[in-house]
C-alpha cells in the first residue's frame, strides 16, 4: 500500500471530527486491490466524528478500488464520483457515501476556492 494512501486514512482519524460530516452516521470498507493482495480500510461515520480502523467487516457502503487508482483519487487527480461512473471504483450499498466521498478527498491540483477567484478579482468574496 502507499504511503499516500496510509496517510490519507491516518489524517482521516487524526482529525477525529469532520464539520462537513456532521449530519453524517454510517460505515464504509475501502477494499483498495493491488496484485492479488486487498487492504480493508473501515470508516465509521456518526454525526461527524470519524474513526478508521484496517478490520474487514460488514459496512453501509463498500468501495473498491485499485490502489494505484485510489492513490491518484488521495492527490485530487480522480474524483470519486466520475470514477464511479466510468467503473473504475466500483460500490455496493448505500450510494449517498459515493456522493459524500467528493467531501473527504483532495482538491484537484491548481484548484481554488470560487471565493477566492472572486476575491483576486476585486469582487467581494
Amino acid at each position: 500500500m502507499s504511503e499516500t494512501i496510509r496517510r490519507f486514512f491516518d489524517a482521516l482519524e487524526r482529525h477525529g471530527h469532520e464539520r462537513v460530516l456532521k449530519k453524517t452516521s454510517g460505515t464504509i470498507r475501502f477494499d483498495l486491490e493491488d496484485d492479488q493482495e486487498v487492504d480493508h480500510w473501515f470508516v465509521e461515520i456518526r454525526g461527524g466524528a470519524v474513526r478508521v480502523s484496517q478490520r474487514d467487516g460488514d459496512a453501509d457502503t463498500v468501495i473498491r478500488a485499485e490502489s494505484a487508482f485510489f492513490d491518484r483519487m488521495v492527490r485530487g487527480e480522480a474524483k470519486p464520483l466520475p470514477a464511479w461512473l466510468r467503473n473504475e471504483i466500483t460500490s455496493e450499498g448505500k450510494f449517498r457515501f459515493i456522493v459524500l466521498l467528493e467531501r473527504l478527498f483532495a482538491p484537484p491540483p491548481g484548484a481554488r476556492h470560487p471565493r477566492d477567484v472572486v476575491r483576486d478579482r476585486g469582487g467581494r468574496g
